[in-house]
């Protein structure tokens, strides 16, 4: 299966739901204000947030269609503008060699998927070519480390572990002397889940960007918060909450195929602007791939993203 029928499959509870309140909607030449509000609700259905769901609505509310016009005209015109607001975010994790290693370093609540998100990225950067280590930062959980270590296993890739209860930013700066000393291009460091709110986590995780800060005061490279897309709105919030002591670069958004809340991609890139580096449809190590607009826009709304490359009628 491609990665774009994977990645419509997906979405399909996002577009099924979106779709569902917005085809009452698309039988008419323009939207009147009743129709407007409704298109309105249907987005923030999606999760778009109303402050985005107004913003696209206003746009599709002063297009001009033919009066007999489809369904799919609508979808279509729907879809170019959520690839204009897209975009600038879909920015791949590029890996720059004069790095040496290239630090990636994982942040995020519990269950968001960090863990799985630093095996796949160790599978992708291996199938460039690149030579990859792995920190098992979540010195709380054995089950983390375990599961980092499974990854390991599974993509030939080496885990830099500590004691469990161990000082986690001390285990970041072991991987970051083992992984220079090796030469190894790609250094992923995963950290523990915390929530938002416990202060004393974060300023944990501060210490970790700190640490990495002294042994290499460009890194790291990128700090990427890994969101769990069935939380919807949530999101937002830890976002910025993040961003606030990870010093965030950009976002990877996994478990887009567990809810029907895909909309929210939209609110975080209207929100922060962060780069949207790749999103996840499932458990297979190729159900990670690198975020682009027309893909996304055409899986969420439902046309072929061929139909997106075409100038608006």
């Amino acid at each position: 299966m491609s990665w774009f029928s994977k990645l419509t499959d997906g979405l399909k509870k996002s577009s099924t739901k979106m779709s569902a309140s917005l085809t009452s909607l698309f039988t008419s030449k323009t939207l009147d204000a009743a129709s407007l509000e409704e298109l309105e609700d249907a987005l923030i259905e999606a999760d778009m947030g109303p402050k985005t769901a107004m913003a696209i609505a206003e746009e599709l509310s002063a297009m001009k269609f033919e009066k007999d016009s489809s369904q799919e005209a609508w979808r279509i015109a729907l879809g170019q503008i959520l690839v204009t607001r897209l975009t600038d975010v879909a920015q791949p994790l590029a890996v720059k060699e004069e790095n040496s290693p290239h630090v990636i370093l994982l942040v995020g609540v519990n269950g968001s998927g960090k863990t799985t998100t630093a095996g796949k990225l160790a599978s992708h950067f291996k199938a460039q070519g690149k030579t990859v280590m792995l920190a098992a930062g979540d010195t709380f959980r054995a089950a983390a480390t375990e599961q980092l270590q499974s990854w390991g296993q599974r993509t030939d890739t080496e885990v830099v572990t500590g004691q469990e209860g161990s000082d986690s930013a001390a285990v970041a700066y072991q991987a970051m002397q083992r992984a220079t000393d090796a030469g190894v291009d790609v250094l992923i460091i995963d950290t523990a889940g915390r929530l938002q709110n416990r202060s004393e986590l974060m300023d944990e995780l501060a210490k970790i960007h700190r640490v990495i800060g002294k042994y290499d005061e460009s890194a790291p490279h990128d700090s990427v918060i890994v969101l769990d897309g069935t939380v919807g709105q949530n999101a937002l919030s830890q976002t910025k909450a993040f961003s606030e002591v990870a010093q965030l670069t950009g976002m990877i958004i996994t478990k887009l195929d567990g809810s029907a809340k895909g909309g929210v991609v939209l609110a975080l890139a209207d929100e922060f602007g962060l780069p949207v580096h790749m999103v996840g449809v499932g458990e297979q190590v190729d159900d990670l791939q690198s975020f682009t607009a027309q893909e996304f826009a055409a899986a969420l709304v439902g046309v072929p993203q061929e139909a997106l490359t075409q100038e608006q009628a």
